[in-house]
């Protein structure tokens, strides 16, 4: 199928020779050897458009061998299957793939068994050996459905468990820290309040700006999901959002004036976060510290997902769940402040 890919530029140089970039706003423009559609070409795109820059493929590389790890990937980029899943998942599994393509892809996909994978995943961590199972697999089923291998050697592996809490949520104390730390009018609380506030991820967070504020609602499209939220505009993001500099359509711009990208974002986080002595702190610890928050205040789980967009409330019912347990708890030691202790008397002895 023929697809038309976003983000390109191309020109003719001083020599007569057609040149072609890859040029995202708020990233470096990245130069893309090949011809389109080839499998040279396809992997710098792609690359690119994980935010990556790789040079010029070596001699020998340029063209994908017939039934080569390469050339399947090649195919799968453009297949509906692939092009259907939303764009964050894209540029994860791209960036997953291309790493397996440059270690393995001139091995025949004929060639890959149960044995290698299992090794390949023996030497990740639980949480990169989830991710590497599921770009692997959504490989394998294409390579199926297009008769390119007749079985799937992923079959029969289960996703890697892990710790989903491994990113720390902010406390209050540190929320205040770091308030008073960036005070109303700076990039860093600006970039904080639209953080908590919205409890959007970071690759929401850096593209929303005053165009998705309608009749006091936030609105968009988030990217992982493909999910359209509107979300109240909290009073305090308001006051903030009020005291800051506006030049551009976006709320959060680099010193430059340009969008950030979402690598560039968290850096900056990264930095914001540190000069406040908050080292644990990050961007995504935002997003938990509201659904925190919205279940310390009684939300229900589905509520909490009206607001950071979950797929599934399982995700979001161990918010709602530890808040309950608090507030039981609370109550029942409340309960036994009240009783008086027992009366001392004769107690009986065992002779």
């Amino acid at each position: 199928m023929n697809v038309r890919l976003p983000y390109i530029q191309q020109f003719r140089d001083r020599h007569g020779k057609l040149r072609r970039y890859f040029r995202r706003p708020g990233m470096e423009k990245i130069r893309l050897h090949g011809e389109p559609g080839s499998p040279e070409f396809i992997s710098a795109y792609n690359a690119a458009l994980s935010g990556h820059k790789i040079e010029k493929l070596p001699a020998g590389f340029t063209r994908s061998i017939p039934g080569s790890v390469s050339s399947a990937i090649a195919a799968y980029y453009q297949d509906a299957a692939f092009l259907g899943l939303a764009r964050g998942t894209q540029n994860m599994r791209r960036q997953i793939l291309e790493r397996f393509r440059a270690q393995d892809g001139d091995k025949p996909l004929l060639l890959m068994r149960q044995d290698h994978i299992a090794r390949k995943l023996g030497k990740l961590k639980p949480a990169a050996a989830r991710n590497w199972l599921k770009a692997l697999r959504g490989l394998m089923l294409f390579a199926v459905s297009t008769g390119l291998r007749g079985d799937d050697p992923t079959i029969g592996f289960r996703p890697a468990r892990y710790r989903a809490a491994g990113i720390h949520s902010w406390t209050e104390d540190e929320i205040a820290i770091f308030e008073l730390h960036h005070e109303v009018g700076t990039r860093a609380r600006l970039a904080m309040s639209l953080l908590l506030y919205t409890a959007a991820r970071r690759g929401d967070a850096v593209k929303l700006g005053p165009q998705h504020i309608k009749s006091g609602r936030l609105v968009y499209r988030q990217q992982k999901t493909g999910r359209t939220l509107a979300i109240p505009v909290h009073p305090q993001l308001v006051m903030v959002l009020a005291a800051s500099p506006r030049s551009h359509l976006t709320f959060l711009v680099t010193p430059q004036g340009a969008p950030y990208a979402p690598n560039g974002f968290s850096k900056a986080m990264r930095r914001w976060c540190d000069e406040a002595g908050l080292p644990e702190c990050s961007a995504h610890g935002l997003r938990k510290a509201q659904a925190r928050r919205l279940a310390e205040s009684g939300c229900s789980a589905h509520e909490i997902a009206s607001i950071t967009g979950h797929r599934t409330i399982a995700e979001v019912q161990r918010y709602a769940d530890a808040a309950d347990q608090a507030r039981l708890a609370e109550t029942a030691i409340s309960r036994t402040a009240t009783v008086s202790p027992p009366k001392q008397g004769r107690q009986f002895v065992d002779k």
